[in-house]
């Protein structure tokens, strides 16, 4: 993506059945779980490199023993950083203590980290500082072994401000307000009160404290606690806790919007934010990776028991597009036929901008995530091409000697890597002039491949601000000397901004939404400005489920091609020679590509919970103030 967003954040769980003593009889070492788990992370280091975080959990550990393990980082590498720190401790702890090496009791006794049950995490800092304190996994302590809670999670939460106040009603007093420590406490203080109802029943039965404890680990209902927890929570999530004991839990949201997959064998219970992730790391077959259920939570007990509970009462599949777009790695079986299919049904359109001239035409892409789309646009354009070959022979079948045919025969689709992204240029110098043309040059152009005479096509997963394009893509493309350059969105316009866990909090951002804003002013129509404004403005302290996206009306005066025809303007300064244009992806055809993932509030402004049309409102709200605070 040129303009690149960020995503917040990727989970991995590992649950080992079986006593380490397994793992290292038949895969050489009891850190199995670790190294596995920094496999995981690594594999799903797309989605998160500004933090990285891992917990483990050891079971039946004796009182005084320590059972629980926590690192995090906010290093240029985080995972390297995290397993750089675990190594050399387990190495230290190893080398002081050789009689350690082939007893497995002992190191799981001395040695930290090693443990049945691990968590790990990686993030963006797309909301307050990327401080160390800001890394996933969180966690709750307690003396009592079944209060202590971990969590680590893939989610926003639109509410958050209520969900605070709630736990200030409770008579809390979380340290801050951010979604995490709310939803951790949330789940804290009805763990802490599941807990002390199991109590209470098992000392009437005549256990006795010490007695009580293995019994509330069995009696303890995870998910009911989760039901309680989340009952109030408006946002996209996929989140998971460990508890202290040893019980843990991976729960997703109602409309399924943030990615949740689970595989289990008679070693392992794993869960991860990306199927390919788990197929990769633990060679499972495509078809035994599952998809959480949207509302639903993947319940391990101490004991190794599995159980899918639902939550929550499902709604709609809102799944986020975006991770099929975008997100998500492209070697998952689903995904890199969906992305072939993103570039194969924008062809017609582009077959429209070239005049159907596909001998004059070079078709490339931006690298690197555009690619998969590029050789669906490029299979469609061959299929064009044979199709402009075989109506050629057919009119000349006649006149045609074997010459004339293979003149026909040879024509080719011409297809080339033009642009080339440069390792990331430092912007060191503060002067704007001086920045704009350093940012210039982030990208570089193959020369000598595209003629005077030459429409460029170049497909882009998605076109959010339009900056890297305006400001260096097209400028390289058009030293190039095309007839026409065509730029290709895989993606629809992006129109509204995301509450649920993506980078993309502010109207202005989106050209999409600069360009509308033209458009009103070039027609006569700013009125619809102030009038939506008023509107936003009138629903401040409407409920949640009352309150309207008038943001909508900015848009409905134009159609989608008027908006790409001004985009097309916005990109293109006096500098460029050649004609350019934007097409953008149809919404229906996004569904019809990507048909289980049907979250598309940042195109359509049809948001899957409650929370995100006041999130939208109030994002115009700050719009027309100019205040650049976020929107939730």
């Amino acid at each position: 993506m040129s303009d690149a967003i960020k995503h917040e954040c990727g989970i991995s769980l590992i649950r080992l059945l079986k006593p380490l003593e397994y793992y290292k009889e038949k895969y050489g070492t009891a850190f199995y779980g670790v190294n596995k788990m920094y496999l995981m992370m690594e594999k799903q280091h797309n989605r998160g490199q500004d933090g990285a975080g891992f917990a483990s959990i050891k079971l039946n550990m004796a009182p005084g023993e320590r059972y629980i393990s926590r690192q995090r980082s906010v290093a240029q590498q985080p995972i390297q950083d995290i397993f750089a720190q675990i190594n050399t401790r387990i190495n230290e702890v190893m080398r002081e203590n050789p009689e350690y090496a082939d007893d497995v009791a002992l190191q799981k006794k001395h040695v930290p980290y090693i443990g049945e049950l691990l968590l790990g995490h990686v993030r963006y800092g797309t909301f307050g500082k990327n401080s160390v304190e800001s890394v996933h996994p969180f966690l709750r302590q307690n003396n009592w072994m079944h209060r202590n809670l971990i969590v680590a999670g893939n989610f926003n939460m639109t509410n958050v401000f209520q969900l605070f106040n709630k736990l200030v009603e409770l008579g809390q007093h979380p340290k801050e307000k951010a979604d995490t420590i709310t939803v951790m406490e949330k789940i804290g203080h009805f763990l802490d009160d599941a807990v002390a109802k199991v109590y209470k029943k098992l000392k009437k039965e005549g256990y006795s404290k010490f007695e009580a404890s293995p019994q509330i680990a069995e009696r303890l209902n995870v998910a009911k606690i989760l039901k309680k927890a989340s009952r109030d929570w408006d946002g996209g999530y996929a989140m998971a806790g460990l508890l202290g004991h040893g019980d843990s839990f991976v729960l997703r949201d109602p409309s399924g919007i943030r990615p949740a997959y689970y595989y289990k064998d008679d070693e392992v219970v794993v869960i991860a934010s990306e199927r390919p992730v788990i197929q990769t790391v633990f060679n499972a077959k495509f078809e035994d990776v599952h998809e959480l259920d949207p509302g639903h939570a993947m319940i391990i007990k101490k004991s190794g028991s599995t159980s899918i509970e639902k939550i929550q009462e499902p709604h709609e599949r809102k799944a986020c597009s975006f991770e099929r777009i975008y997100f998500s790695r492209g070697s998952d079986a689903e995904i890199y036929q969906e992305r072939k299919e993103l570039g194969r049904l924008l062809m017609p359109e582009v077959l429209k901008h070239i005049d159907h001239d596909t001998q004059n035409t070079v078709f490339s892409y931006i690298p690197n995530t555009a690619e998969t789309s590029f050789y669906g646009m490029v299979e469609a354009a061959q299929a064009e091409l044979d199709k402009q070959k075989a109506d050629e022979i057919l009119a000349r079948r006649n006149e045609l000697d074997k010459a004339g045919l293979e003149e026909i025969l040879s024509k080719k689709l011409r297809t080339e890597k033009i642009a080339i992204k440069d390792v990331k240029l430092r912007t060191f110098i503060t002067e704007d002039s001086s920045r704009d043309d350093l940012v210039a040059h982030v990208y570089d152009v193959t020369y000598g491949v595209v003629k005077e005479t030459d429409n460029l096509v170049i497909i882009d997963d998605s076109i959010v601000r339009g900056t890297t394009l305006k400001k260096s893509i097209i400028k390289m493309l058009s030293r190039l000397n095309p007839k026409k350059i065509v730029v290709v969105s895989s993606a629809p316009q992006i129109r509204y901004p995301d509450c649920y866990g993506i980078d993309m909090a502010k109207l202005q951002d989106f050209i999409a939404f600069r360009a509308a804003v033209d458009l009103l002013k070039e027609h006569g129509k700013e009125h619809i400005i102030d009038d939506v404004y008023q509107k936003c403005l009138s629903q401040v302290d409407f409920e949640d489920k009352e309150v309207i996206n008038y943001v909508k009306e900015v848009y409905e005066p134009f159609t989608d091609e008027q908006i790409s025809e001004k985009i097309a303007q916005l990109l293109k300064d006096e500098t460029i020679k050649p004609e350019v244009s934007v097409i953008y992806q149809k919404v229906d055809n996004l569904h019809k590509a990507c048909p289980k993932n049907l979250g598309d509030w940042y195109f359509t402004g049809n948001y899957p919970t409650v929370g995100g049309n006041r999130v939208v409102n109030r994002a115009f709200i700050n719009y027309v103030e100019g205040n650049l605070k976020r929107a939730y």
